[in-house]
């Protein structure tokens, strides 16, 4: 069955462009959320980390069924995935703005956009997680990390909770991905390279 509606969330760069790129010829309307311009889909510019911008996105769909909503957003400390992050040098806006960011804000969207997913005959709610989320993975990002493993309990409880309305959730949990911004705030650190290499993988 062909997708008719879908939401992107962190669609103007990173893994949610690609993500935007690959379905906008899948699907009659892609709605691209970001704070940023968007270059595909019809964009939302909306802060997901405020009600404001969640209530935007859910204002946008409207009472057309929604196919499918990609939380494709996310954010992590300053210096984080390099050697100069230290947990105790981490500020407390730091701290807010990862866990709002990659927690409360699929958080919140989903609820807001239930009524949408529910008029859908196949829904789908899909996070973008990390392996910073699983059990033992060596992540020295503190709050990144706290963020991730709560997406997996996020997803674990929709599932229950979503179950007798048939609407699927699941979370990808991918290694470090060398996007611009990741490879961009290593070369800030003056990490380029083998040396930035190795700071993805470990």
């Amino acid at each position: 069955m062909a997708l008719q509606t879908m939401v992107v969330a962190g669609a103007s760069r990173g893994i949610g462009l690609a993500v935007a790129e690959h379905f906008v010829e899948q699907c009659s309307r892609l709605l691209a959320v970001s704070r940023t311009p968007a270059p595909v889909g019809e964009w939302i510019q909306a802060d997901l980390s405020d009600l404001a911008g969640v209530k935007t996105v859910a204002e946008t769909v409207g009472a057309a069924p929604l196919d499918a909503l990609l939380y494709m957003g996310g954010t992590w400390e300053t210096h984080a995935f390099t050697r100069q992050y230290r947990f105790e040098d981490c500020t407390d806006e730091d701290i807010i703005r990862v866990i709002g960011v990659n927690l409360v804000a699929p958080i919140r969207l989903v609820q807001a956009l239930l009524p949408a997913l529910r008029k859908s005959d196949n829904p789908k709610v899909i996070f973008m997680g990390s392996l910073s989320g699983r059990d033992n993975f060596p992540g020295r990002e503190v709050a990144n990390s706290a963020s991730k493993f709560g997406l997996r309990g996020v997803v674990h409880s929709l599932r229950e909770e979503l179950r007798a309305q048939r609407i699927g959730v699941t979370v990808i949990n991918p290694g470090n991905v060398g996007t611009p911004e990741v490879l961009e705030d290593l070369a800030n650190d003056a990490l380029v390279g083998g040396e930035a290499c190795l700071c993805l993988i470990c």
